[in-house]
């Protein structure tokens, strides 16, 4: 094994990474990091007071996760998808998330609709969300979508939508999901989800969350463009 494969390899250095990661990625879903920024290791290295190699491995996952992307004659920066790549990015969500919120409604245990009431009692006292402001979402067990997906109990989804396209999707929903009442009619919207898979109307939770991705998608893709205009006039 090579030095610098030892170094990366080590429990030190994966707990350095690992802690970086989660800064990096909370800056990226925030919005601290614009997309389409570039990102350098000796810049990062300074912020975040680390050496290059649990930095390098920060940013393997942070590649992996779609959140950056490398550029030919560019190097590194923070992912920018196009508006064509943000509408296929929800017809996606679309799809597999109604599907995922039908197999809750069959699959999902008593257990784990009351730990996803737990969550959105949890949301309800988050201040963003009191003051209409946002709807911001831990990742994982603490997002409501997250565990919709879990509970669909099918292996390929939890795949697809907690592994390959999660950061990314997640990046979009937060960065853009603030605007008016949104927040507040998310939240009322998830509940009706929540009411229907413990019902065990599969039907009724495939549309409901339907409904739910797709005005997200209508006011992410207002959002979006109104940003790009603003950008554009900026730099005219």
């Amino acid at each position: 094994m090579k030095p610098a494969e030892a170094e990366s390899s080590s429990p030190e250095v994966r707990t350095l990474a690992e802690r970086v990661f989660q800064q990096l990625q909370d800056a990226i879903v925030r919005g601290e990091m614009a997309p389409g920024s570039k990102i350098t290791e000796p810049g990062l290295s300074r912020t975040y007071g680390i050496s290059r190699g649990p930095l390098r491995e920060a940013m393997r996952r942070l590649e992996a996760h779609r959140l950056i992307e490398r550029v030919p004659h560019v190097g590194a920066r923070v992912v920018k998808l196009s508006m064509k790549e943000l509408l296929e990015l929800f017809d996606v969500r679309e799809a597999l998330e109604s599907m995922a919120a039908r197999l809750a409604a069959e699959h999902m245990t008593a257990e784990e609709i009351a730990g996803l009431r737990e969550v959105l009692a949890m949301h309800e006292r988050q201040a963003d969300l009191k003051k209409g402001e946002a709807y911001f979402q831990r990742e994982g067990d603490l997002d409501f979508h997250y565990r919709i997906v879990q509970g669909s109990h099918n292996r390929m989804l939890v795949t697809m939508l907690c592994d390959d396209l999660y950061y990314l999707v997640r990046l979009y929903r937060t960065q853009f999901s603030a605007s008016g009442s949104r927040p507040q009619r998310a939240f009322v919207e998830h509940h009706r989800i929540v009411d229907a898979i413990e019902a065990g109307d599969a039907e009724l939770a495939e549309l409901l969350m339907r409904r739910h991705v797709s005005a997200s998608r209508s006011n992410v893709v207002d959002r979006y463009a109104a940003s790009l205009r603003e950008l554009e006039e900026t730099t005219a």
